[in-house]
């Protein structure tokens, strides 16, 4: 059943043949791009399932897919970006941007070079910015599908586990409407890359990254050495029993995972936790580093009954608070004292599909009122060691995977 409220209207960026479709209402954005191959309608199932108060879900196709085949050249990444950045120009609200596959280059691109940057970054099943960097025999495979319906159905098929017969279908049918050269541009796109995609992003803001577990073109190991090494703090999830194409395999997941991201994001730039335990608490309704960074000490110790071992570090800590934010689906304080520089906090929460988890976390202040340890104590205890694996999983390319219990 669809989600989302209001109509689904088209519009234009002025002077341009850039139309993007846009549908519910809200005060920030949520602009969707799509891959190789592909058009904006792939987005279709994940936005039908999406709730997220306050967003207004857009789409657009890229110069030569879709709706604008028609499209003259160049179709390269400089030009995906200026158009989709064009769009948000016309939006004139906050945005987070969501790409899959090649639209993943296109939409850090934008994250990164637009004058008011995204409040956050989605990205699935992404090829790294630096580019996939196939041999050229292989991707002169891919170049050569332009028009081969046989081809990229088998294609589409080798890289998915349960991808509809009809959307197989539509797929195919939306691919093949791409003209041969510039399917053979967008290949050059995103095996080539950017070279900005050898250093760190230029996009410093939240960032979450998904793949379906079974794709074997944009593997586990691709995402792990090549894709989140690249942002300060990332959150990391895979699909199971998906490939490529999750969002089209597995949307109601997907839109799960997207939703628990976006609504967590703060609104409006600026905002600092205050000093505990109101500050605690405002940075776990921010739900981001940066929410929790500016009342942490530099050399900040977190232990926790989820840990197996303390992490240590401002930059290390604010990265385990910010994910495990986001695995609460509620979180209630529902006591606090303070004695000295301590301030306990009761709290009480749900997980994994409404579990119930209980908590006190005991918070210690250094004499410039920041804090300098926090001490976390998790119950049930079943809820706690799944608590950690499920970090531990979103952690994986931040902290080192010794911290964290793993799943039996």
């Amino acid at each position: 059943m669809t989600q989302t409220a209001g109509l689904t209207r088209t519009e234009r960026v002025a002077d341009t043949g850039i139309r993007f479709r846009r549908r519910g209402t809200g005060d920030t954005a949520l602009v969707f791009v799509h891959g190789f191959l592909d058009d904006q309608y792939v987005w279709d199932g994940v936005i039908d399932a999406l709730a997220a108060p306050g967003f207004e879900y857009v789409q657009l196709d890229l110069a030569g897919s879709g709706d604008r085949t028609a499209s003259g050249g160049p179709f390269d990444l400089t030009r995906f970006s200026r158009d989709v950045g064009a769009v948000v120009e016309a939006l004139d609200k906050p945005f987070v941007l969501v790409g899959q596959s090649m639209g993943a280059l296109v939409a850090e691109l934008v994250a990164a070079g637009h004058s008011f940057p995204a409040l956050g970054l989605v990205l699935l099943s992404p090829v790294p910015l630096a580019g996939a960097g196939l041999p050229a025999e292989a991707a002169e495979q891919f170049r050569s599908l332009g028009g081969d319906a046989d081809g990229q159905r088998t294609v589409r098929r080798q890289l998915s586990v349960t991808l509809a017969e009809a959307e197989l279908d539509r797929l195919v049918v939306s691919g093949t409407r791409i003209p041969q050269p510039v399917v053979r541009d967008l290949v050059d796109c995103w095996n080539d890359g950017d070279p900005r995609g050898r250093t760190p992003s230029e996009y410093q803001g939240p960032v979450l990254v998904g793949r379906g577990a079974a794709d074997g073109f944009v593997t586990d190991e691709l995402v792990k050495a090549h894709v989140l090494p690249r942002f300060r703090a990332p959150e990391f999830f895979a699909v199971q029993g998906a490939g490529h194409w999750a969002h089209v395999e597995a949307p109601a997941e997907v839109a799960a995972r997207i939703e628990a991201f976006v609504t967590g994001l703060p609104t409006a730039a600026g905002s600092t936790p205050q000093a505990p335990g109101r500050g605690w608490r405002d940075a776990f309704a921010g739900k981001t580093d940066t929410a929790f960074a500016a009342a942490f000490a530099e050399d900040i110790v977190l232990e926790a009954s989820v840990l197996a071992i303390p992490v240590q570090g401002r930059d290390q800590v604010k990265a385990t608070m910010s994910a495990a934010s986001r695995i609460y689906e509620s979180l209630e304080f529902v006591r606090e004292t303070a004695a000295g520089p301590r301030t306990y906090l009761e709290w009480e929460a749900t997980a994994f599909g409404g579990h119930e988890i209980f908590g006190v976390t005991v918070l210690t202040k250094d004499d410039e009122d920041r804090i300098s340890h926090v001490a976390i104590h998790h119950r049930p205890l079943e809820a706690a060691l799944r608590f950690s694996a499920e970090l531990g999983e979103r952690l994986a390319a931040t902290v080192d995977p010794g911290h964290f219990y793993t799943a039996h």
